[in-house]
């Protein structure tokens, strides 16, 4: 795992224990960067998992998202999960992505992510987007960060 201090100078750099803390109990958005075919930044507020066992982020979207046409192309991302609030903290990081489209793999990926963030599989918007990735019209999205860059305002250097 490759870190960076995402705002030398001031704050403090998170530790790899606190990059996979934040990552796996945070319920904030992770901002996905993609670049459309024209050039631009595209940027996708989006639920995800993290696995500390593999260092992968897990997103669930649509397969004919604009963010999964812009990833055909170019499979390199930038992301952002961060909160808002003082004291600010957060990560970012470049990464890869590979497209996953097994339905049943994806399955209990997109399960752990409507846990998180809707609290049960039962939830009416969970039911929704489960159905759509058992009948493949899903994908996830498979993210392999190259670096971390973190910063931590509750605490000064």
């Amino acid at each position: 795992m490759k870190l960076l201090h995402g705002s030398p100078g001031f704050g403090v750099q998170l530790s790899e224990s606190e990059i996979m803390k934040f990552l796996l109990d945070s319920k904030l958005n992770l901002h996905l960067g993609t670049v459309d075919p024209d050039q631009y930044p595209n940027i996708h507020p989006t639920w995800y998992i993290y696995d500390d066992s593999r260092d992968m982020i897990y997103v669930e979207t649509g397969k004919h998202s604009k963010k999964v046409d812009n990833l055909k192309v170019n499979d390199k991302i930038y992301f952002c999960v961060d909160d808002g609030n003082p004291p600010y903290k957060g990560i970012r990081g470049k990464g890869n992505v590979r497209i996953l489209s097994d339905p049943n793999s994806n399955l209990p990926i997109a399960e752990k992510i409507m846990l998180k963030y809707l609290g049960s599989t039962d939830h009416p918007m969970a039911k929704i987007l489960l159905q759509n990735v058992k009948n493949g019209n899903s994908v996830i999205l498979e993210i392999k960060p190259v670096y971390y860059s973190t910063w931590d305002y509750s605490k000064n250097n």
